[in-house]
């Protein structure tokens, strides 16, 4: 029978993790698990994804004359779970940082009753892109299948509740939430980017919105997209600067195309509209237009390219 020295790997892997948390300041991290929980999460947002739209993203057996019942108990049993989440991360915030937060539990329990409170008009602006997406695919035959298929709408279900909790300064529990909709779509939204009502991108996999971008209403990406930073400041002993506006900000009723890269904090004018492949690090004017060189194309008569 095989035989291993596992006693000598998990001594080398303690002696790892120790030297880790020293570095990382995370040497009093004692006993179980503090740490959000990243599966417990999903569950979390998948009961959400149920009360906000009971009949379409909650059980299959659902029907309308128990809707409410449902989203009461849905809802429940989702924030009672998120209050668990919101006290682990307020605890790592603590451990972390070193300041004293005062009364964990009551001040987790205001966060959850903040987050619940704001879930109507998270519904309504999720309204608002789920019909930019019908209205702007001619492929869409329906809301339904708007909301039930279109990976650009999953993406933003998950970032509109995300971008609560990065705004009541839960910034670890929104970027997993971000997450777990950037591994099932292959958009990358940060919470912290701040979207306005009407948002809709199509077919969307490799979009990328920054943590600063700030994008107005009714705008409309394509897939492979980046609202990027062009460079990233850094103090006098190299480190990296962080929170400075870095990302773009786009106004409103802006189209922009397939694999256009468009870095730094500068202006896209309402209107605008931004060609595929561009790249683009400078601001356009409200209505501009902005595209490759033109592709040319000869006509041939007898082998010879015609100009």
């Amino acid at each position: 029978m095989a035989t291993f020295d596992i006693t000598s790997i998990v001594q080398s892997l303690h002696a790892t993790r120790h030297r880790w948390r020293q570095q990382q300041r995370g040497a009093s991290e004692v006993g179980a698990r503090e740490f959000p929980s990243r599966e417990a999460l999903a569950a979390i947002i998948d009961s959400l994804k149920g009360v906000l739209f009971p009949m379409r993203l909650g059980p299959t057996e659902l029907r309308q004359e128990s809707e409410d019942f449902h989203v009461a108990h849905a809802l429940d049993g989702a924030l009672h779970g998120l209050l668990r989440q919101v006290r682990r991360e307020l605890n790592y915030n603590t451990a972390l940082t070193g300041a004293e937060l005062g009364d964990v539990d009551a001040a987790a329990l205001a966060l959850v009753r903040s987050f619940g409170a704001a879930l109507p008009a998270i519904r309504v602006l999720l309204d608002s892109d789920v019909l930019a997406a019908f209205q702007g695919d001619p492929a869409a035959r329906s809301v339904d299948e708007v909301l039930l298929c279109y990976p650009g709408v999953l993406a933003m279900i998950h970032y509109r509740l995300a971008h609560h909790l990065y705004v009541l300064g839960l910034p670890l529990l929104a970027r997993i939430v971000a997450e777990l909709a950037h591994g099932a779509t292959g958009i990358d939204i940060h919470p912290g980017a701040r979207i306005g009502a009407g948002f809709f991108i199509d077919h969307g996999t490799g979009v990328v919105i920054g943590e600063t971008a700030v994008i107005g209403e009714r705008v409309r990406l394509y897939q492979a997209v980046t609202l990027g930073a062009k460079r990233f400041p850094t103090d006098v002993d190299g480190t990296l600067q962080k929170g400075l506006a870095r990302h773009p900000v786009v106004e409103d009723d802006v189209v922009i195309y397939a694999g256009a890269t468009i870095l730094g904090r500068i202006t896209i004018g309402k209107g605008a509209v931004i060609g595929g492949n561009v790249w683009l690090t400078h601001d356009v004017a409200p209505g501009g237009r902005v595209a490759q060189a033109e592709s040319r194309e000869g006509a041939f008569a007898n082998g010879i390219a015609a100009t």
